[in-house]
């Protein structure tokens, strides 16, 4: 575990350079043990896939108070117990209109479509973090066999609830947006939510199936 500063107002804790789900644990036990400690001069508390970014107020407090505070807190990590994961079941159809990039990805990979969707639906996959845009989960680890690239230019348009692969990882667009992820899938679920606490219906750490339709 490292501490290091980050831009003006962050101090970033990295937990190495690999995205593993042993990293995972570590970073969302950091995150969680943060977010408990409460200290007045944090504005932020932002997990990523290998490390934990804190943003503080520097009107409240130095870099220098901050780095010192957020290191005592930092050694007693192994006290608390993060919460346990949600479990998600995600209905989808695949292929058709609703997962056009099918054909590129069985192609690519050698594999039917009905061997891509048993691959698919077979994993329980860990939310690693969320963002892109509010309550997107990048979900993994995805199977080595449907691995595939992104696309080489990305669409302007993606629908709400499309599922796509993209390297080691599947996700669902929770909006209509702009992206480069292969799509292969649909679901009707709602991802985020601005009227609800929580916004998202995924956090860090949350366990995903997908279920075909």
């Amino acid at each position: 575990m490292t501490v290091k500063p980050y831009g003006e107002e962050g101090i970033r804790v990295s937990f190495g350079n690999e995205i593993t789900l042993e990293t995972h644990d570590q970073v969302r036990r950091c995150y969680f043990h943060l977010s408990r400690v409460k200290r007045p001069f944090i504005r932020d508390i932002i997990p990523s896939f290998t490390c934990v970014l804190v943003v503080f107020d520097d009107t409240l407090v130095s870099r220098r108070k901050a780095t010192a505070a957020l290191e005592e807190d930092l050694s007693r990590l192994g006290e608390s117990d993060p919460p346990p994961p949600a479990f998600h079941e995600i209905p989808v159809r695949y292929g058709g209109e609703d997962g056009p990039d099918c054909p590129f990805v069985c192609r690519h990979t050698g594999l039917t479509l009905e061997e891509l969707i048993e691959i698919h639906t077979s994993v329980t996959y860990t939310v690693f973090t969320v963002g892109f845009t509010p309550g997107f989960p990048y979900l993994g680890i995805l199977d080595e066999r449907i691995r595939v690239p992104r696309l080489e230019t990305p669409r302007i348009r993606v629908p709400a609830g499309s599922v796509g692969l993209a390297q080691g990882q599947t996700g669902i667009y929770p909006c209509e947006s702009p992206g480069g992820w292969q799509i292969i899938g649909r679901t009707e679920t709602e991802l985020f939510n601005p009227r609800r606490e929580p916004f998202s219906l995924m956090a860090i750490g949350d366990k995903v199936r997908f279920v075909r339709l």
